[in-house]
Order: structure tokens, then C-alpha cells, then sequence
């Protein structure tokens, strides 16, 4: 069965982009003390017990089949491992604004990459349409001078991509192998399998992590694992249950929209009329990608 965007899918993504979108914030302060492989680390090791309270609290059992850890193991390697290093380290060599636009490239590759790999999300016009208005939406929220400074010989910004394309893979690889377990579990062994891996990667290049850590940087890495990955991942394997892979991926183009208006109502900030004009090609993109010309209550289900 063809998978869309329903109202409540509608409502995740809003939220998961509200927790992502702070992850960036909060990364940037954690990196001024903590290099990225042992950021990626703090960031698994410190999101595993609210999820283990959860899943404890649900009564639920860990798996005992072979083949599923084998699955957590590569989705902790696709999700986590990977793209948080390479964003981490990606924070450190080039600025914000680009990497909030590298980084919405995913919705573009997560709708090929799942539009290649599953029958029921196979590639349409309308959804290439729709997200490269999408993507077209997010530089000029961000503002088109941003752009400028892009390079393809970047290591940088070739990171990031990088990450996207990983982010991609694992959306399509947890929906043929981890539909049969919870939102919970899910989350909860992928947690487990990236810290057993990045542990001794960690040893190999970063050595022992200090804990000598400033106050502001410790809340700001408490921040990014529970709320930008424990909470973040029951949401992600909810929408990928309701929306798809391709759809989830969707969640990258709302990101700068959601930095932007936080800016203007937390911070201050003025809005642009670009930024207006930005997210109205977002939210116009995100309906074509669904293939529905009006959102009514009865399409909205």
C-alpha cells in the first residue's frame, strides 16, 4: 500500500523537525570541548537510558534473534554512527546556514534512495517535483547568498552530504528489517549497537573522553541526547511505520524553517520576507511530493 503523509504524520514530522532543528544549536556548543567521534559517542551512550526505562516500562522483551541485532547493528551504523560523525565533524569546517541546506539535500536523496529500494514508495514525478521545490524552498529561507560559499571539492560539505545519504539508506533499511518490532525497541537496540561500535573507534581515535567538562556544555550534550535522540527516535520509527522512508526524510527540508522561526520568537531575531516566501515553497513542495492538490479533512486521514 502507497505511503503518505496523514494528519497525524503531518504532526510527527513537525516535531521531529522542532527537536532536530535544535540539535545543530546544541551540537555547536558541545563541539567547542568535545571532538566529533567522542560527541557521537556521549550522544548514544547518554540517549540508551530513557529509552531502557521506556521499553522496561512497556514490559517488553529484548530480542533474541541473531538476525534482528544484526539488523539494530547496521541501522546504529547507518543512522548514528556514521552521519553524526561526519556532521559533527562537518560543524567544524564550514558554517550553519550551509550545512542546514547540505543537510536538506537528504530529502531529495531519501526519496530516490526509497523510491529505488521499495515497491511501495516507488519514484514519481510528482514527488521528484515536489521535493526539489522543497529543497528550492530551503535556500531561500536560509537566503541564496549562503550558496556562495559552496565547493565540491569540500571535505566539509562533502560530509554532510555524505550523512544524508547514509540518513537514506538506514530509512529504507529499517523499513524492511525492523517492521516487526516496536517504535521503542527499535530505538533502544539501534542505541545500543552504535555505542558498542563507536566505543572503541573512540578509544582508537579520540582516547579516553574527558569528563572535565564545562556546565554549559554539559547541559547542551544532556540536551542532544535525550531530546534529540531518545525522544527524536520513537518519533522517527513512528513515522516511518505510518509515512514511509522516503517521507521521513522529508523532516531535513522543515529543519530551517523551524530554526528560523525559533530565532524570531525565541531569540529575537528579525524574519525575512525571502524566509516567508521560503517556506510557502516548502509546505507547497511537501503537498506535491503527497500527490494531493487540497488538504481536506477527508483526504487528511
Amino acid at each position: 500500500m502507497p505511503t503518505r503523509i496523514d494528519s497525524r504524520s503531518a504532526i510527527l514530522l513537525t516535531g521531529l523537525a522542532l527537536i532536530w532543528g535544535s540539535s545543530f544549536f546544541f551540537a555547536a556548543i558541545t563541539l567547542q570541548e568535545v571532538p566529533p567521534i567522542t560527541l557521537t559517542l556521549f550522544r548514544v551512550i547518554l540517549a540508551i537510558p530513557l529509552l531502557a526505562l521506556i521499553v522496561w516500562f512497556r514490559g517488553e522483551s529484548l530480542p533474541r534473534e541473531t538476525k534482528v541485532w544484526g539488523s539494530y547493528l547496521v541501522m546504529g551504523t547507518l543512522n548514528n554512527a556514521i552521519p553524526f560523525s561526519l556532521i559533527f565533524w562537518g560543524q567544524t569546517q564550514i558554517t550553519s546556514g550551509l550545512s542546514s541546506i547540505l543537510n536538506g539535500a537528504t530529502g531529495v536523496t531519501g526519496i530516490i534512495v526509497a523510491g529505488i529500494m521499495l515497491k511501495d514508495e516507488r519514484l514519481s514525478p510528482h514527488k521528484v517535483i515536489g521535493v526539489i521545490i522543497g529543497f528550492f524552498g530551503v535556500i531561500v529561507t536560509l537566503g541564496v547568498d549562503t550558496l556562495q560559499s559552496f565547493n565540491i571539492l569540500s571535505l566539509g560539505q562533502f560530509a554532510i552530504l555524505l550523512a544524508g545519504l547514509s540518513y537514506s539508506f538506514a530509512g529504507v533499511w529499517a523499513k524492511l528489517r525492523l517492521a516487526g518490532q516496536s517504535a521503542e525497541m527499535n530505538a533502544f537496540g539501534m542505541l545500543i549497537c552504535s555505542c558498542i561500535l563507536m566505543f572503541p573507534i573512540t578509544l582508537w581515535v579520540d582516547g579516553i573522553p574527558n569528563l572535565d567538562l564545562m556546565t554549559d556544555t554539559w547541559v547542551a550534550l544532556i540536551a542532544l541526547a535525550v531530546f534529540c535522540t531518545s525522544v527524536a527516535y520513537l518519533l522517527y520509527f513512528k513515522i516511518l511505520k505510518r509515512a514511509g522512508s522516503g517521507n521521513l526524510m522529508l523532516v531535513t527540508l522543515l529543519i530551517p524553517p523551524v530554526a528560523v522561526t525559533l530565532g524570531v520568537f525565541v531569540l529575537g531575531e528579525s524574519i525575512k520576507a525571502t524566509s516567508l516566501i521560503g517556506f510557502a515553497l516548502i509546505a507547497l513542495g511537501l503537498v506535491v511530493v503527497d500527490g494531493r492538490t487540497a488538504l481536506s479533512p477527508k483526504k487528511l486521514t
